[in-house]
């Protein structure tokens, strides 16, 4: 297990319940960090779950939602050092094929949540002159094109543009801005597109995880490990001199 000393650091993680947000958020209390975990899946609004964790509900989906929850985040826990946000969502459909609704859901979640999300919290740390770390998870999406997912890699290029441009205008702010592009990453929402995409291409999910790994250098797809091992490097000292990078976990399937 990699840790790095991350005491007194507040750190807030969207998705933070599942797949790579809950890798990141264990990731963040094994290294010291006070973290606020936000995500659909919670029932209450926020919750203490110990004296590190805390747990909040977000509908990313919903404008009016992350302004109430980026309101009491920052009455309960004040200004954060690290923002992290991991949630986001897909669709499987040929773009021929696809409904607008399912365009706009995954746009509302995977970048224009994303924006509000960041935007708020940003603010915050600019006016309480407090240096931070924003940390997008992208994807490998966000820089190739795959079938079947065309609002999936639109909203992922959108979030690349987006961590240049906040890069730059946040530097003299000493507010560091980093993507995170995992490749296959078995997650829930990675087996869900198997079976979907399977679907539509007529293939097992068994037949789709095989050529997944058949594309990979290294020959396995990764775990969430591995992704949240990056990300605690980008919320370390060891980063310091890093913005604006999209940086590639994908087992050498993405190098560009």
């Amino acid at each position: 297990m990699i840790t790095l000393d991350l005491s007194y650091q507040t750190a807030v993680v969207t998705g933070g319940k599942s797949g790579i947000g809950r890798g990141i958020v264990q990731i963040l209390l094994q290294s010291g960090a006070r973290v606020i975990s936000a995500d659909l899946a919670y029932d209450e609004e926020y919750k203490g779950v110990d004296g590190q964790l805390f747990e909040s509900r977000l509908d990313l989906s919903k404008s009016e939602d992350i302004e109430r929850w980026s309101r009491l985040v920052l009455e309960q826990a004040g200004v954060p050092d690290i923002v992290v946000n991991c949630a986001g969502t897909s669709t499987m459909d040929y773009v021929i094929d696809s409904k607008l609704e399912d365009w706009e859901k995954v746009f509302s979640i995977n970048s224009t949540g994303l924006y509000l999300v960041y935007k708020i919290f940003a603010k915050a740390m600019v006016d309480a002159e407090k240096p931070g770390r924003i940390i997008q998870i992208a994807s490998q999406a966000g820089k190739n094109g795959y079938r079947a997912m065309g609002g999936y890699c639109a909203s992922k290029h959108a979030v690349l543009g987006l961590t240049k441009v906040m890069a730059i205008e946040l530097a003299r702010n000493n507010i560091l801005v980093n993507a995170v592009c995992p490749g296959i990453v078995e997650t829930p929402m990675k087996h869900r597109e198997r079976i979907e995409g399977g679907i539509i291409r007529g293939m097992t999910a068994e037949e789709i995880y095989a050529e997944d790994c058949s594309q990979v250098p290294l020959g396995r797809t990764a775990e969430v490990q591995d992704v949240a091992n990056v990300v605690l490097f980008l919320a370390s000292p060891l980063s310091s001199y890093m913005t604006g990078q999209a940086i590639n976990v994908t087992g050498g399937m993405t190098m560009h």
